[in-house]
């Protein structure tokens, strides 16, 4: 019994025990490694995971960007001209079709113009007569003034006779032969005649100048008539319709017999190998937008530059229009009634870093991106800057050489990592 006691409580060796740890550390390792690449595998389960070709992904770099605002706008025929009516009529005759290429002077289409030419025709009439008054009247006046002239040159005449008169008696009272009273009446006679011929010759001035001034009244009216005339004149050229370019008749009222009124559109004519844009944009970049800024036209994936021809400084609903004259006003993108995106260029700016211009933009401020590093994506804060039609200013959150996404990733937020295959 004493043998066996010992036995029992002999103790354990020092090496036997540290190998014992080192088989239950072991167990513990193996363990938690199991569990760890469990977790981590059912974590690989759960992780949504991505199709790298639906993703779009751009590379952080640094370069220029040409800081724009962007608009709508429209195609249209750089030149294109509207006929209308410059009469109430009715259509007699068309003589062209929409589509058809005409020339300068090319007749499209006839008016019943009998009582405008009527109308022509007597006003042809009067202005003879008109000149035939104005000729009569020329005349009268000649023959009046010219009355009144020899009246004054008679009683110039009858005055050089009474002074000549008033020197004998002068000369005969000298010598006392004379009386002093046949000389006070050379004088008084005398005098009387010089006031009648003051008199005449005040008449005469102020009848030349009631003269001049009825024939100036005279033709006045004239003139006045004349550009009536022209204007009658016009018109009736005007309503002999036809084409003032050459061009392509994109619009014509063909309904022979229908009646048009003063103004109202018979013809429409393009030039459909030059063409401009008509844009509009929010009034709040109104201030952006100036006679001669840069402009570019996106138009599917090519791109035109061009400059604002003209703005219309009143906004309506909201907006504001302007036209964009293409550098290339013939390029073979350009079609009428094509609609194109529209950069206005408002600044640019050097080596920036930057990002190329995605969907989930929607101006200047902060934004969660998903950053790629390997097969995995990382949300990150963003702050982003101006834009382009190509590029977006990256301010902080992203380093050069970093790759990001730019697509609609807004179902995805609040997710802390995403799977990329």
């Amino acid at each position: 019994m004493k043998n066996d006691n010992q036995t029992m409580d002999r103790q354990i060796p020092v090496s036997e025990q540290r190998r014992r740890k080192l088989r239950r550390a072991a167990v513990a390792v193996a363990i938690a490694i199991a569990v760890l690449s469990a977790g981590a595998w059912l974590g690989s389960q759960m992780m949504p995971t991505l199709d790298r070709k639906a993703l779009v992904i751009s590379k952080v770099d640094r370069g220029t960007i040409d800081v724009s605002v962007s608009a709508t706008g429209r195609i249209v025929p750089a030149f294109e001209e509207i006929i209308v009516s410059p009469i109430s009529s009715k259509i007699l005759e068309v003589y062209a079709h929409s589509g058809d290429s005409v020339d300068v002077g090319t007749p499209l289409c006839r008016l019943d113009l009998q009582s405008t030419e009527t109308d022509y025709s007597k006003a042809l009439d009067e202005r003879e007569i008109r000149r035939q008054q104005t000729a009569q009247l020329k005349a009268n006046v000649e023959t009046q003034l010219s009355d009144r002239r020899m009246q004054i040159e008679v009683e110039e005449m009858k005055v050089s006779q009474l002074e000549a008169q008033l020197r004998n008696e002068l000369y005969l009272d000298s010598l006392g032969s004379g009386t002093r009273d046949r000389v006070r009446q050379a004088e008084t006679t005398l005098r009387t005649a010089q006031l009648q011929l003051q008199q005449l010759r005040q008449q005469y001035q102020n009848e030349q100048r009631v003269r001049q001034a009825d024939l100036r009244m005279q033709q006045l009216q004239n003139g006045i008539f004349e550009k009536g005339l022209d204007e009658k004149r016009r018109t009736l050229d005007d309503a002999k319709i036809r084409s003032p370019r050459r061009a392509t008749l994109t619009y014509i009222n063909s309904e022979v017999g229908s009646t048009i009124g003063a103004g109202q559109k018979i013809a429409v004519v393009s030039d459909l190998t030059h063409f401009k844009a008509e844009c509009e944009i929010s009034d709040t970049h109104s201030e952006r937008v100036r006679v001669g800024g840069a402009v570019i036209l996106r138009i599917g994936k090519e791109r035109l530059s061009g400059i604002i021809n003209t703005v219309t400084p009143l906004s309506q609903s909201g907006a504001i229009t302007f036209t964009v004259v293409p550098d290339d006003m013939s390029h073979p993108r350009l079609r009428s009634g094509l609609k194109t995106e529209v950069f206005v260029i408002t600044s640019i700016k050097d080596d920036v870093l930057r990002i190329r211009n995605g969907s989930f933009y929607s101006g200047p401020g902060d934004y969660t991106l998903f950053v790629l590093d390997g097969n995995l994506l990382q949300p990150r804060q963003v702050r982003l800057g101006e834009c382009n039609y190509d590029y977006i200013e990256v301010i902080s959150g992203l380093e050069s050489g970093e790759q990001v996404i730019v697509s609609d990733m807004t179902k995805y937020n609040g997710k802390e990592k995403l799977k990329v295959e």
